[in-house]
């Protein structure tokens, strides 16, 4: 009889399928992370539930029509779109915006940013597993949210900004501007001490430091956007190309740690960046009117706009025919770009600490998705960030 050989050592890989409803989920996207002995190796993430449709729903429209339709893209960054909507076409027609309606959007922005900024931390901190500080961040959102409901008067769609200024509505009287200054007064002592318990709790910090890595080379290569860049080292902000800010003074956050810690912590403190910007624009507010009536609807030719949205850059493009219709809407949002970085830093993780480092970026779906393409034959599937990259690939079918 003889020996028994000894086998051969074969490394099996399992898929461990979370979504499209998954507790640390916050909307319908599917995640497949390949592991090891519950390391990860490599993961994919597929975004093709939420489609709406939006960019086709906008062609054809008349242009103020259409841009009502913008802000109702997202409901976290409802703001970023309907400004970004409006650029767009003030750009194309040279369609001069008072000062004062200039200084409003910003203060209306920068008020939703933290928004995000909160409701993206409170979400990390339920992921990681503190229900008690996920509640807080939540809790302290609340008063940026009525802020935005003083402004423009809703809380998740304000409508602030239209073709040429503001809103009358929007107008923001020397009582609402005590209101709001006094807000954050208030409201900044109670995020400072908040942001130094996070940092300070042993429970958080060793669940994010020194996991889901992206290097500023890796964060670049994957175009990563927004504070998922900055936190990797990537010294960029569109807010530094936009006029609109050029009065105000406060700092860019870069960070170079590259982990899920950096990106929690850079989107803490980039809140009191906006804190500042709010406050410079009450106080230096000019007088004058809040919109710009004089223009008509007319041919433009393709035009775009970039904007720093909550989770970075924000494209939007479309042109105008003889009617002042719309043609070839395009939204480029930064989620379907990020969402990719993140999902190549997973790699290496524990299978727990991936699902944090996917929710990392601030993922927002119903904003980025557009259409998937799957061919029968191969069975490949491919995803296009617009309708017309379908036509002009597969044509137009009605």
């Amino acid at each position: 009889m003889t020996e028994e050989q000894p086998r051969e050592s074969v490394i099996v890989e399992k898929e461990l399928p979370l979504g499209p409803v998954h507790p640390a989920l916050l909307e319908p996207f599917r995640v497949r992370f390949f592991v090891n002995d519950e390391i990860v190796e490599d993961c994919e993430v597929i975004l093709s539930m939420p489609h709406r449709g939006i960019e086709r729903i906008l062609e054809g429209l008349p242009v103020e029509r259409a841009l009502l339709i913008t802000e109702r893209v997202c409901g976290i960054c409802s703001n970023s779109h309907a400004w970004n909507s409006v650029r767009v076409i003030e750009k194309g027609l040279n369609i001069e915006v008072p000062p004062r309606a200039l200084f409003i959007r910003v203060i209306a922005q920068e008020l939703q940013r933290i928004a995000s900024h909160l409701i993206f931390i409170g979400h990390a901190m339920e992921v990681v597993g503190h229900e008690t500080f996920a509640m807080r961040a939540f809790l302290l959102r609340e008063e940026y949210m009525d802020m935005l409901y003083f402004i423009g008067g809703n809380r998740v769609h304000p409508a602030v900004p239209v073709i040429g200024g503001v809103r009358p509505r929007c107008e923001i009287s020397d009582s609402l501007k005590r209101v709001i200054l006094e807000t954050l007064e208030r409201s900044e002592r109670k995020l400072r001490n908040y942001v130094g318990r996070v940092v300070a709790d042993p429970l958080v910090m060793g669940r994010l430091t020194g996991v889901g890595y992206l290097s500023k080379e890796d964060a670049i290569r994957l175009h990563a956007v927004g504070p998922t860049a900055r936190a990797s080292g990537v010294e960029w902000d569109w807010r530094m190309e936009m006029f609109e800010y050029k009065p105000f003074t406060y700092d860019y956050v870069i960070l170079y740690e590259g982990d899920n810690k950096a990106r929690v912590i850079a989107r803490a403190l980039e809140i009191f960046e906006c804190i500042k910007i709010v406050r410079q624009a009450l106080k230096d507010l000019p007088e004058g009117p809040v919109v710009n009536r004089d223009w008509s609807p007319q041919r433009m030719k393709f035009t775009d706009s970039y904007n720093e949205a909550p989770r970075g850059e924000l494209y939007h493009s479309y042109s105008l025919d003889d009617y002042g219709k719309l043609r070839h809407y395009k939204i480029r949002t930064p989620t379907i770009t990020s969402i990719h970085s993140v999902e190549f830093a997973a790699k290496g993780d524990h299978v727990t600490d991936a699902v944090v480092t996917i929710a990392s970026c601030d993922p927002c779906l119903a904003c980025c998705n557009r259409v998937e393409i799957i061919d029968e034959k191969s069975g490949r599937r491919r995803q296009f960030t617009s309708m017309i990259e379908v036509i002009k690939k597969y044509g137009w079918r009605r």
